[in-house]
């Protein structure tokens, strides 16, 4: 397992796999509603951000926005805590791997999703 689904498995207290697919569409929802290519960069330069987009398939929030998001993530069996707790784990190995700038400029491009990281 990878380094990033642990730290998230551990800080919000669900299994790694799980972990691997809250990333994937938060990168996938990242991606849908942004054209900043920063969102591409933070995911190529994230290791296993490619593979969790792979999990996550094609997710479809086309309507609901981050309210699609938050319904795909609950149905994982996440509450807001845990939620709150993946997106900024994220976050933070992202910027650790991606670089802090790159980091803040994808999420800032993506309105809806900056006040939960």
């Amino acid at each position: 397992m990878n380094e990033l689904w642990n730290r998230i498995a551990a800080s919000a207290e669900i299994e790694p796999d799980t972990a691997k697919l809250s990333v994937g569409y938060i990168l996938a929802y990242m991606q849908a509603e942004s054209a900043d290519p920063a969102v591409g960069q933070m995911i190529s330069e994230t290791p296993e951000a490619d593979e969790a987009l792979g999990t996550a398939g094609d997710a479809d929030f086309s309507g609901g926005g981050i309210m699609a998001l938050g319904a795909k993530l609950m149905g994982l069996g996440l509450d807001m805590g845990q939620i709150r707790q993946v997106a900024e784990e994220l976050v933070a190995y992202s910027k650790s791997t991606s670089g802090e700038d790159t980091v803040n400029r994808a999420i800032s491009s993506v309105p809806a999703l900056a006040p939960f990281v």
